[in-house]
């Protein structure tokens, strides 16, 4: 067979209801009648010229007729019938789409569509374009992502690497195990889990800072910072000075230690628990709850702040900041 010059590859002439043959130059209301002249068949012809499966051969005219008869055929013919809902069901199903992206898969893409496709690219902004390849990218990776984390049993990647990085396992690790690239979960994590990547940035920064403190507080019998910190000065009420002398760090050592395990950082915190523990003591002496209830009963009986000071054994000025009326 030669190929001739009749009509452009990839493109199928029309002229009001008639289509142009591209072997011998000749008008028909349907090509597809007419190739059994040139000894060919319609996929042999789509193929050769370029041309989409779905490409029309006919005219408008005639594709209406051929339209009408199916329908026609369709109402009175069982056979017609039961194969039209076959397809309409494999098409509601996805097996039709499917089916067809099988078969096309390997096989080169006609020039009618390529030249298509080179015109809808055209259309896009680079821009636009650029923010697809992204989109499609990170879909694939939060793909990936929560294949893994479901074969190891978890809801989603950002389980997962928090579970394991608390362990002690690094992300390279993580990620072995997940069956992927040793460095994925160090590429793609802020990506596919922002949140995540953010708590596991923060827990290795916590573990930087605390990393002076471990041998220190391992001789205390301590293992972690925030035990320690929690004992020393919310639970026994150790100034910052009294925990930098023991641990030997510095006072803004101290400080931000709190700050970054979430410690209320307490001002003279010894003298204030003295504070406390004494004015516990006067109020469990008199048998009250606190000392708060005990002066209000004592100024209900008519006491002067001086008569209460000397009952309790402290000083008037104690007395009156109890109180609340010395700030």
């Amino acid at each position: 067979m030669t190929l001739t010059d009749h009509a452009p590859i990839g493109t199928v002439v029309h002229e009001g209801d008639r289509v142009l043959c591209h072997l011998c130059g000749r008008w028909f209301k349907s090509v597809l009648a007419h190739l059994r002249a040139h000894g060919l068949d319609d996929l042999a012809y789509r193929e050769a010229f370029g041309l989409e499966r779905n490409a029309p051969l006919e005219g408008v005219t005639t594709r209406r007729r051929r339209a009408d008869s199916l329908r026609r055929r369709r109402a009175t013919d069982p056979v017609v019938r039961a194969w039209c809902e076959l397809g309409e069901q494999r098409a509601r199903s996805g097996a039709l789409t499917e089916a067809a992206a099988r078969a096309a898969r390997g096989r080169k893409h006609p020039e009618q569509r390529r030249r298509k496709t080179l015109r809808a690219l055209a259309a896009i902004s680079p821009e636009a374009r650029a923010d697809g390849v992204r989109r499609h990218s990170l879909l694939r990776l939060r793909t990936v992502a929560a294949k893994a984390a479901a074969e190891l049993g978890f809801p989603d990647l950002g389980a997962l690497v928090v579970d394991r990085v608390l362990a002690g396992h690094s992300l390279a690790a993580v990620s072995r195990e997940a069956g992927l690239h040793k460095d994925w979960l160090s590429r793609h994590l802020r990506a596919v889990d922002p949140a995540t990547a953010d708590a596991i940035a923060d827990h290795a920064r916590a573990a930087r800072l605390d990393a002076p403190w471990l041998p220190v507080l391992a001789d205390l019998g301590f293992t972690t910072v925030p035990d320690y910190l929690r004992d020393r000065h919310v639970d026994q009420a150790l100034s910052v000075q009294a925990i930098a002398t023991e641990t030997g760090l510095s006072r803004t050592s101290v400080r931000t230690a709190l700050a970054r395990h979430g410690l209320d950082h307490v001002s003279h915190a010894t003298s204030r628990r003295h504070v406390q523990d004494r004015a516990a003591e006067v109020a469990t002496r008199f048998g009250f709850p606190d000392v708060a209830a005990y002066l209000a009963d004592r100024r209900a009986a008519g006491l002067s702040w001086k008569t209460i000071a000397a009952e309790c054994g402290q000083s008037q000025s104690w007395v009156r900041r109890r109180a609340g009326l010395i700030r």
